[in-house]
């Protein structure tokens, strides 16, 4: 585990299973909730995608970064994906009960997203951050308005996974030798075309960390009649943001309604409203032969849905700011990593929002005797 200077990664010994923690070196564990940030990965990477943003965070705020299960340095206990993600979300709040956080800001990336989404239906919270979130619906299998478009989400869950790609996971695959190796997913998927990063070895060794046992990534499917003759299983990463298993759009009716930063790049390949991870999607582009149409199997609008479902949030008195950020991926924090820090402190309240329009500036006069 290749650890920056200043992170110090430390196992947590929950009730249920051993999770891996990144900190930052000096970090006070006496800092109160309201400057806590708990920081939660996405499907196929782990805590080392953070580490450049927690150094690059105020030293007086707590930072942490949990690794899920199965990715990282947590144990690679199996996923009963029909409950959604409540595995994870159940996992990072024992970890959080362990180091003595009663509540806390929470950031989540992609799959991250909906884990803290989740997180926030069961637990109390004091900001959400969602980046690049999955939909509120999950991954694929829906219309705009949340409703499924089969009654086994054919085309979603493990089956979906390239076996490829899942090879390359197994074989610990680092070279660019082919589009599925980790490497060149990072690249095509995870940010924009011409990104460049130094620290690319360290993400490719953390997508590298993801575990392909049985109940781990991606997870089982089942023969369907349906297009395009798969469907989701019941155990398995992949399984957990299936249409039948996953639904977080009861944020909307939460009692108390912390802030919520939405922040999420343009050029986003994987959460989009045409995204080359939908099958339906890649059906209507004819990239998969077979598809039966719009009417059966209409690419999931991601984002729109994430879209639908904020606005109705804030409609019924939630504070939602959304970030939308020209030129960038699916890793705003890598790609645009001051507008990122800056909308982080704005959400948690550590700096205050900037004025739109500014206000006007003046000029003050000194005498040289002032």
């Amino acid at each position: 585990m290749t650890l920056f200077d200043g992170i110090e990664a430390r196992r947590v010994e929950t009730p249920g299973l051993t999770v891996n923690v990144l900190e930052r070196a000096g970090d006070d564990p006496a800092t109160p909730p309201e400057r806590t940030v708990v920081l939660i990965h996405g499907n196929v990477s782990s805590a080392l995608f953070w580490q450049e943003l927690m150094l690059d965070l105020p030293t007086d705020l707590r930072v942490i970064a949990i690794d899920l299960r199965g990715f990282g340095g947590t144990e690679h206990a199996p996923i009963d994906a029909t409950r959604g993600v409540r595995d994870f979300s159940d996992d990072v709040r024992s970890t959080l009960e362990i180091l003595g956080i009663p509540t806390a800001h929470l950031v989540g990336w992609s799959m991250g997203g909906g884990v803290i989404m989740q997180y926030a239906l069961d637990h109390p919270v004091l900001s959400l951050t969602l980046q690049a979130p999955v939909s509120p619906y999950g991954f694929g299998g829906t219309r705009r308005d949340g409703s499924r478009l089969s009654d086994d989400d054919a085309g979603c869950g493990g089956g979906g996974a390239n076996p490829d790609f899942v090879q390359r996971l197994i074989d610990h695959d680092t070279t660019a030798d082919a589009p599925t190796s980790p490497r060149n997913v990072f690249r095509s998927g995870y940010v924009a075309s011409g990104f460049e990063t130094a620290h690319e070895d360290v993400w490719v060794e953390s997508m590298l960390t993801t575990s392909t046992a049985t109940g781990n990534y991606p997870g089982d499917a089942v023969p369907s009649e349906n297009w395009p003759g798969f469907a989701a299983g019941d155990i398995g990463v992949l399984n957990t943001m299936t249409p039948a298993h996953f639904d977080v759009s009861g944020i909307v009716d939460l009692a108390g309604k912390p802030p919520i930063l939405w922040i999420h790049g343009t050029l986003d390949a994987i959460v989009s409203d045409a995204s080359f991870y939908d099958l339906n999607n890649l059906g209507k582009l004819g990239i998969v032969p077979g598809w039966p149409g719009d009417e059966i199997a209409p690419a999931q609008e991601m984002v729109s849905q994430t879209r639908d479902v904020l606005d109705r949030y804030a409609a019924a008195g939630g504070a939602v700011t959304e970030v939308s950020l020209e030129d960038a991926g699916h890793t705003p924090h890598l790609e645009r990593p001051a507008e990122f820090r800056h909308a982080l402190l704005e959400v948690i309240g550590y700096v205050g929002r900037r004025h739109d329009p500014a206000p006007p500036t003046e000029a003050i006069i000194l005498r040289s005797s002032d």
